[in-house]
């Protein structure tokens, strides 16, 4: 039950593509191009390629020299533990906070690190105590970008696991700045704008893409924009100068001095899938100070991010086939064949691109909820069961089963009420990857996305659609390099061969390029360490974060 619960908060961590429907993560669409981060929301898109501070070079690098950078005040604050049920940011996350297993507080931090004594924030910390000899603090990140660290740890405490890595570590879990119970938080969006772009298939997701459709969509993204901007700034931070520090890069100078206001020396850190990115980020600002790492479902850095969503495109194809084939086996699937299964889903998805299907609440199934419920029930082989009754569902006219993934992918709750967690995605994303600003490279990038996954084709033709990145004000911080800390303990990277979200592939480069350990588990599932109920791979990462004994070089869980 616990993986169940838990997958299903961590893992609504990809966003469908306005461009195509695919699901992707964190670094989704992007391009090869970023503008100048000069222009409004509602200017066009420039092409000229803007570089970010160079990673390694912050702050901080040694836990004993804050002070060289007028840091001090911040390193050396006192957190106010408390009780967590003002935290809790979603109806799911009620009961979890209330528990008195786990403490909350706020942690300040420079909304700017280059200027430590202009604008602050804060982040909400979630701290579940050791239970035995105290080693240091565990902090977990589940990925998003823009998923709540808070939740998974308040979870895990709900649910009582791993009590031996529980007795030695603090579990602690942040909202990054921007997400969750963070403030000021990434804001974009009303819950019945959210319901109405949905319900009318996003942009790109028209039944025709005439040239007067591809501007209403790119209109639609560049209102996105200005959205977002002017409801960060009624928190009273200026929205353009909060969107411009909340990359990776900042988040990573934040989790060091979560680090030392917890206490610890050296960092202890597991990070799922976007959560791997703040890791590598943080081993390359920070390497002197990392005890331990685990990294499970990497997100390669190395990586230009239309290459990086051709290959998780690709990858979410292949779950699909796989699936495919498992359900034609069994009563209730579709299709008979696994070779029909991509055409017989587009049979019955497609028609929803003119008419989308009453739903017994009063919604609508589009095609883009229906893809991205089918999406959300690839992260993992256990949620095959749940895909298979929705789809048998859909088949005999309903689709509130494939809309109730849809929203949780989303993170909408019963009472209609979304999280941040898909408009921090955005924000996030923005900042960390190169921006395509050509129209014809967006075409042709968008036809090979359609090629790579036929499930997810929508009937259309590729179209220059814009991705919302293309609009953003203020350039990236983060673009693909080859990370190389130097002074790195070694860390442990866990990858999966059947992963739709991160391939496998991504975790081996991660290991290689951190000289770090690989540890491959077979199967098809998004992230498998402490959620999946995988003994091998548990034992496995319990014994290197209270040890610091690796697996031997080639280990396999299945």
């Amino acid at each position: 039950m616990l993986a169940v619960c838990v997958v299903a908060a961590l893992l609504v961590t990809s966003c469908s593509s306005a461009l195509t429907g695919t699901p992707i993560r964190a670094d989704q669409v992007s391009p090869s191009t970023s503008p100048t981060g000069t222009e409004s929301a509602g200017s066009e898109p420039t092409n000229q390629i803007t570089e970010p501070a160079t990673p390694g070079t912050s702050e901080g690098t040694s836990s004993s020299s804050p002070g060289a950078s007028g840091l001090d005040r911040f390193y050396t604050q006192t957190l106010a533990w408390g009780g967590c049920e003002q935290y809790a940011m979603t109806s799911g996350d009620r009961a979890a906070y209330a528990s008195s297993k786990v403490q909350c507080a706020r942690l300040t931090v420079p909304l700017d690190y280059s200027k430590p004594d202009g604008t602050t924030i804060t982040l909400g910390v979630l701290r579940q105590q050791a239970t035995g000899k105290k080693i240091g603090s565990v902090v977990f990140n589940p990925g998003g970008p823009g998923a709540s660290g808070m939740s998974i740890v308040a979870t895990l405490a709900q649910y009582g696991v791993d009590p031996g890595l529980a007795a030695r570590f603090d579990f602690v879990g942040f909202d990054p700045r921007g997400v969750g119970a963070s403030q000021p938080t990434i804001s974009c969006q009303t819950d019945k704008q959210r319901d109405k772009d949905r319900a009318e298939n996003w942009p790109g997701f028209m039944p025709t893409l005439t040239p007067a459709d591809v501007d209403a969509a790119n209109k639609v993204s560049k209102t996105f924009v200005a959205d977002c901007l002017a409801t960060i700034s009624k928190e009273g931070v200026d929205g353009k100068a909060f969107l411009a520090q909340v990359g990776t890069t900042d988040v990573a100078k934040d989790l060091d001095v979560l680090r030392a206001v917890l206490g610890d020396k050296k960092l202890t850190y597991v990070g799922w899938s976007y959560g791997t990115s703040i890791g590598t980020q943080y081993a390359e600002q920070f390497p002197g100070n990392v005890r331990a790492m685990i990294l499970d479902g990497a997100v390669d850095p190395a990586v230009d991010s239309a290459t990086d969503s051709l290959q998780q495109t690709k990858a979410f194809q292949q779950a699909f086939d796989e699936f495919a084939a498992w359900c034609a086996k069994r009563q209730g699937c579709p299709w008979t064949s696994a070779a029909d299964a991509n055409t017989r889903f587009q049979d019955l998805a497609q028609p929803l691109m003119d008419t989308p299907l009453k739903l017994s609440d009063g919604r609508v199934l589009s095609f883009l909820d229906a893809t991205t419920g089918v999406a959300l029930g690839l992260y993992s082989d256990t949620s095959w069961p749940s895909l298979l009754t929705a789809l048998n569902d859909f088949v005999h006219g309903s689709g509130d089963a494939l809309m109730a993934m849809a929203d949780q992918y989303n993170d909408r709750d019963d009472s209609g009420h979304y999280s941040n967690l898909l408009e921090a995605f955005t924000a996030i994303r923005c900042m960390d990857s190169n921006r395509i600003t050509d129209p014809e490279k967006v075409i042709k990038l968008n036809q090979e996305l359609i090629n790579a996954s036929p499930f997810q084709d929508n009937g259309q033709p590729a179209a220059a659609v814009f991705d919302v990145c293309a609009y953003w004000p203020v350039p990236p911080t983060m673009l693909p390099h080859t990370p190389d800390p130097k002074g790195l303990a070694p860390v442990l990277v866990i990858s999966t061969t059947g992963d739709p979200a991160t391939p496998y592939e991504s975790g081996v480069n991660l290991a290689k390029d951190l000289k770090g350990r690989l540890l491959t588990v077979k199967g098809t599932r998004h992230t498998a360490y402490m959620l999946e109920g995988l003994t091998c791979v548990d034992r496995a990462g319990d014994d290197y974060l209270i040890n610091l004994t690796l697996p031997k070089e080639g280990a396999t869980c299945s």
